[in-house]
């Protein structure tokens, strides 16, 4: 892993990027971090994907934020004015209109890098990363191929900003894994966003696991390590299925 300095309208944000071991070049994927901030355990995820034969860029959506040292989620979550400090400071200024427009720059990143497969990339993300990875197919529908979104919040709400409104933009294929015990996203918001992706024409899969929202990373309290392990048996035949062997039958195989 090596870090880099990607400057943005904004100011300087902190990205890892991980190379795979061996000659490329590699499909990329930008993947997008939960709530917590950039730590081990998100790093821990960049690392295995890179494993698995992919040029990862992990950018730290909290740097308009200045520099910090992630809290212990399990601190975090116990604490409701720890909680709103750290929304308030943190999460707040990462809107979506601020990170889809880092994500032109983190894509122009990607694109001019020796070891990057030419072409669209993937895209991942956890939690609030999920709904920054939906966006980002709607917003750059020629430079995003294949996207994930794990335990995603926000994905569906009245506003018009709501990300299951960019599904006639999207063109990418589109895996959504919900939790079954998740208010940020709840059985009507997956019919919703069925409907909207289907209505589109858009290839997709959105299921529900059995699972705590938050489930996939290792330090959050609702951690869940089968269904975690089970996170990556979608997640990387997704990923070789749309940006390895092109355009294949995962989609089909899974349904929605």
């Amino acid at each position: 892993m090596r870090q880099v300095r990607i400057t943005t309208s904004d100011g300087v944000c902190p990205a890892d990027v991980y190379a795979p071991r061996g000659e490329g070049p590699w499909p990329a994927v930008l993947m997008f971090m939960d709530g917590q901030g950039i730590r081990p355990a998100v790093r821990e995820l960049a690392e295995r994907l890179c494993d698995s034969g992919y040029f990862v860029l992990l950018p730290d959506l909290f740097y308009r934020s200045g520099p910090y040292e992630a809290v212990d989620p399990k601190t975090l979550m116990a604490d409701p004015e720890l909680r709103r400090q750290h929304r308030e400071r943190f999460m707040a200024p990462a809107t979506a209109e601020a990170v889809m427009s880092d994500t032109g720059l983190f894509l122009r990143f990607l694109g001019a890098q020796p070891g990057v497969q030419r072409g669209p990339v993937g895209v991942v993300g956890y939690c609030m990363g999920g709904r920054f990875a939906l966006l980002a197919a709607g917003t750059y529908p020629d430079r995003v191929a294949a996207i994930a979104s794990y335990h995603g919040g926000g994905l569906v709400s009245d506003a018009p900003s709501s990300p299951h409104r960019l599904a006639p933009r999207i063109r990418a294929e589109v895996y959504v894994a919900g939790a079954s015990d998740d208010p940020n996203f709840t059985k009507g918001m997956k019919t919703t966003l069925v409907k909207a992706l289907s209505a589109a024409e858009v290839r997709h899969c959105v299921e529900t696991y059995p699972a705590r929202h938050g489930w996939v990373l290792r330090d959050m309290p609702v951690h869940d390590p089968e269904e975690a392990e089970h996170h990556w048996r979608t997640l990387i035949p997704f990923l070789d299925e749309g940006l390895k062997a092109g355009r294949g039958n995962y989609i089909e195989a899974w349904g929605s």
